[in-house]
């Protein structure tokens, strides 16, 4: 299945940090493709957080949804990352954006992300190496990165 996973970090050494969860999501992916680091501000937070550094990385996986978002939430464990309010500063966040086109809403999983169409931290990586990319039922990523900015 062709996945869009977005990756994130922005405490301790988010390069390292994206690096590293890369090379472990090696592990569960056939990565084809991997943005650039993108340099961003914090979105919609209150208290002063540094800047994260953002990239989105496409795939394939034999996984299915569920055990892929498994996957990435025991990853992001084994890279330190502590849950605690809504939008925190994180040492990793590991995101599945779009899974083959589906649309799920579990308990566990809602598929395509559903707040990635106002992320120009996803868009923006996303675009860049899938200029053709569509997000499922809100269209071009061309076009909802335009309405960003």
């Amino acid at each position: 299945m062709r996945v869009v996973i977005a990756l994130g970090a922005n405490l301790g050494e988010p390069r390292a940090q994206l690096e590293e969860a890369i090379e472990k999501l090696r592990k569960v992916i056939v990565i084809e493709a991997i943005s650039s680091f993108y340099e961003t501000k914090p979105f919609k937070v209150s208290e002063d957080q540094p800047n994260y550094i953002n990239a989105v990385l496409i795939g394939e996986t034999k996984l299915e949804a569920e055990q892929l978002m498994k996957e990435l939430l025991d990853i992001e464990e084994r890279l330190g990352r502590k849950r605690s309010t809504l939008n925190a500063a994180r040492s990793i966040d590991l995101d599945i954006i779009d899974y083959q086109g589906m649309v799920i809403n579990s308990e566990t999983l809602t598929l395509p992300h559903p707040r990635a169409y106002e992320r120009e931290f996803v868009l923006q990586p996303w675009l860049e190496i899938d200029p053709e990319a569509q997000l499922t039922g809100f269209g071009a990523v061309k076009e909802l990165l335009a309405a960003l900015i």
